[in-house]
């Protein structure tokens, strides 16, 4: 052993501990709770959430049912969706008639329904009527700012509608708020005031 290298004594050291490693492993496939189970000691079961504990009874489930048909998912699929409109149902009028008796309890009356509102009106110069029965308005408003007192004026342009082509450039005209007609046009002409010069 004097004439030994130390790479010798390693290599003998590590085959020892080869030849008790497998002594060792037994113990180690087991598992804890195996050894647990062997000392006598019960190993705690972590405690699963609701919602893996769902996920595992479906599993627990679909591996008992075994494969379906496309027509089985279907009809799954059918009486879950008709059994969560049912709920739904139920929980948009249990809603209404919450938001009913809340209404009654601030005012101590039923809310009344929708006033019918007038149509807004504008006053403005033409400035094209050039399109068939549609003008072009220009709006000028000149209003005191809140704040910092000075006069702020602005200008908006809407286009009416005129049936019978009565307005022309340089008109001033009353326009009144309408229902869409095109993609641009939410006003329609009441009544020319004023004819150009």
């Amino acid at each position: 052993m004097a004439d030994e290298t130390p790479k010798d004594s390693k290599r003998e050291r590590s085959e020892s501990d080869l030849s008790e490693a497998p002594s060792a492993a037994p113990d180690m496939e087991r598992g804890p709770s195996d050894a647990a189970a062997a000392g006598g000691i019960e190993p705690a079961v972590p405690a699963l959430s609701g919602k893996e504990e769902r996920a595992r009874r479906d599993h627990l489930a679909r591996s008992q049912r075994g494969p379906r048909t496309a027509e089985d998912r279907d009809a799954e699929r059918r009486e879950l969706r008709s059994k969560k409109a049912v709920a739904r149902r139920r929980r948009r009028e249990q809603e209404k008639v919450k938001r009913a008796s809340a209404g009654e309890k601030k005012t101590g009356t039923p809310p009344a329904p929708p006033k019918d509102t007038t149509p807004q009106m504008r006053t403005g110069t033409v400035v094209s009527a050039k399109p068939d029965k549609t003008i072009t308005v220009r709006i000028d408003v000149a209003r005191r700012h809140q704040r910092y007192e000075k006069i702020v004026r602005s200008t908006t342009k809407l286009h009416a509608h005129d049936e019978t082509n009565d307005a022309r450039q340089g008109d001033v005209v009353r326009v009144s708020e309408s229902r869409p007609l095109s993609r641009n046009k939410r006003w329609k002409l009441e009544e020319v005031l004023e004819r150009a010069k």
